[in-house]
């Protein structure tokens, strides 16, 4: 057992690839249908959507890949499982040829950690099987919205910029619509099937990908339930006889018998995420979401008595002494959980559902007897959870408005191969490079040695992915839990009214809500109050929210509805 087995989990996301250091809070996913302008459908416009038939003559035709079978297929909107082992003698081939015709392309993309060298093993080799020159421009992740920002604004661009769902804020949508290429003459229709690999790549994502009235956007598909699990430490849990509660108050009274400061013990993190779910409240990542129709007007999230009753009822927690001292701190001086929640200082730990495998796979490596389990999200009075979808996709590749037909046709290249389906050659390289060199097989399992977890990382995967994928043949049955899960979460899961419209809103008021969030941090904490939130709420709708709100049902009036 061990954290680099191989594995693969719907859609990366910011907390997946900064799992070990970060708080793991709500991914951000993608969606249906799509931007057109608000006056109207079709072209060029900076702000609105494109939905309903606009739409679909822009999308690219889906054809199922049917190279390998998933050991459990997807449902309620989970990602599909695989649980077999890889046996790597016989991986399928998903390009029989190499679609790249040797021109040479420069990538933008957030990297966590120290890229490696440009002309290292795993990208020769990629490049070799893609046939195309990729050479990769990696920026710091975590300031990447600055670096983005400046690179939008020049007029030298890569060939490529990655552009994930949470940098989508201020100017960006704007100008990703004026600086990008159309992708449509290459991918719309039944031209797609040129690329096997994307044709196979839902349609849900592809509707993500209209910016503009156009298809722009190369995607990376991810499930549509919600991704927040309450991990426990169920081996202590059942060493303790403590039992998984079902509603608010369970929890707390479980919390307070759990927690014991002088024997260095805590009940939980910083509940919020869970909370949220548990209250029903309006959600899903990305601002859009937080809108939907209720009783024939349109309200936002925060004007919702569950959003305030969520916040309170986490406040309570740390107000209760059972929240561990880690999290008391601000978001910046917060220290890693995770050897907290190894320790068993606290044993219950919002994470991102591709952290479940992660923490039990590094656990079990210090302690074999250890089993990290997953709560299903409880409605807060006992009852069962309205939970609401976050988009189907949520990270975007573009190409630059000025590349050549060549040059996007190497990029096209390049994305058939990094989505290709878990159980290909394509798959395993893109994924772990080269045998021998990166990885080895240990118990019919592929294992990175230290140059693959160097330089095997954050980069081909950007590009473009196969459909929501959880695979980890070393844990297999934490696999079957994880898609389970989300079956289970999937058939109490909503989606609100824009649900997968890939909206631009109006720049003067994308700013409306920015400061929420650290209200939310402060009033859980107690440095702040519930009034100072209702007053802050008063102010959004003085400032624009009220306005907005006029834009966002404009919107629906003219575009319709993707939700069920």
């Amino acid at each position: 057992m061990t954290p680099n087995a191989a594995s693969a989990s719907s859609a990366p996301s910011r907390r997946n690839f900064l799992a070990s250091t970060a708080v793991a809070a709500v991914a951000v996913g993608g969606g249906m249908p799509l931007l057109a302008a608000c006056g109207g459908s079709g072209g060029g416009s900076r702000e609105g959507t494109t939905s309903g038939k606009d739409a679909k003559k822009l999308l690219p035709a889906y054809v199922a890949s049917n190279v390998v079978a998933p050991d459990i297929p997807s449902k309620n909107g989970s990602s599909m499982g695989f649980t077999a082992k890889l046996d790597v003698a016989t991986l399928k081939t998903s390009v029989p040829k190499k679609l790249g015709k040797g021109g040479k392309v420069t990538i933008m993309s957030p990297f966590w950690g120290s890229p490696p060298k440009g002309n290292n093993p795993y990208y020769t080799s990629m490049n070799d099987l893609i046939g195309v020159d990729v050479q990769w421009r990696n920026q710091d992740g975590n300031i990447y919205d600055q670096k983005l920002g400046a690179v939008l604004a020049s007029s030298a661009m890569p060939d490529v910029v990655v552009v994930p769902g949470w940098n989508m804020m201020g100017k960006i949508p704007s100008a990703i619509i004026g600086k990008f290429a159309d992708l449509g003459p290459y991918l719309s229709g039944d031209k797609v099937k040129e690329y096997p690999n994307l044709a196979a790549i839902p349609t849900d994502a592809w509707q993500r990908s209209i910016f503009g009235g156009k298809l722009m956007g190369l995607p990376m598909p991810a499930s549509s339930v919600p991704n927040i699990v309450p991990l426990y430490r169920q081996d202590i849990f059942d060493k303790e006889g403590y039992e998984v509660p079902r509603s608010a108050d369970e929890f707390m009274a479980l919390c307070k018998e759990i927690t014991n400061a002088r024997a260095k013990r805590w009940a939980c993190g910083d509940m919020k995420w869970t909370a949220f779910g548990n209250f029903g409240v309006l959600g899903g990542g990305e601002k859009p979401l937080w809108w939907n129709m209720v009783d024939g007007k349109l309200i936002n999230r925060i004007e919702t008595p569950e959003y305030l009753e969520a916040i309170e009822w986490t406040r309570k927690l740390f107000a209760a002494g059972v929240v561990h001292p880690n999290f008391k701190l601000g978001k910046s001086q917060i220290a890693d959980p995770a050897p907290k929640f190894a320790a068993g200082e606290f044993l219950i730990w919002n994470n991102n559902i591709v952290n479940w495998y992660a923490q039990q796979a590094s656990l079990a490596t210090q302690n074999p007897d250890v089993k990290v389990w997953g709560m299903d999200i409880w409605g807060h009075d006992g009852g069962d959870p309205t939970l609401y979808a976050q988009n189907p996709a949520g990270i975007f590749a573009f190409v630059n408005k000025k590349a050549s037909e060549s040059v996007i046709r190497d990029v096209l290249a390049v994305a058939n191969v990094t989505a290709a389906p878990y159980g290909t050659k394509e798959w395993m390289m893109t994924n772990y490079g080269v045998e021998g060199t990166h990885y080895t097989i240990k118990d019919g399992v592929p294992v990175k040695n230290d140059k693959g977890n160097n330089e095997v990382v954050n980069a081909y995967v950007m590009v473009a992915s196969p459909a929501a994928t959880t695979a980890h043949p070393d844990l297999p049955d934490y696999t079957k839990a994880m898609v389970e899960w989300e079956q289970r979460m999937g058939a109490f899961t909503k989606k609100s009214s824009f649900w997968g419209l890939q909206i631009t809103e109006p720049s003067r008021y994308t700013n409306l809500v920015n400061d929420f969030e650290q209200l939310e941090d402060d009033i859980i904490r107690g440095h702040k109050k519930i009034s100072d939130m209702q007053q802050a709420i008063s102010d959004w709708k003085s400032k624009g929210g009220d306005k907005l709100r006029d834009w966002y049902k404009k919107l629906l009036d003219e575009n319709g509805s993707a939700a069920n």
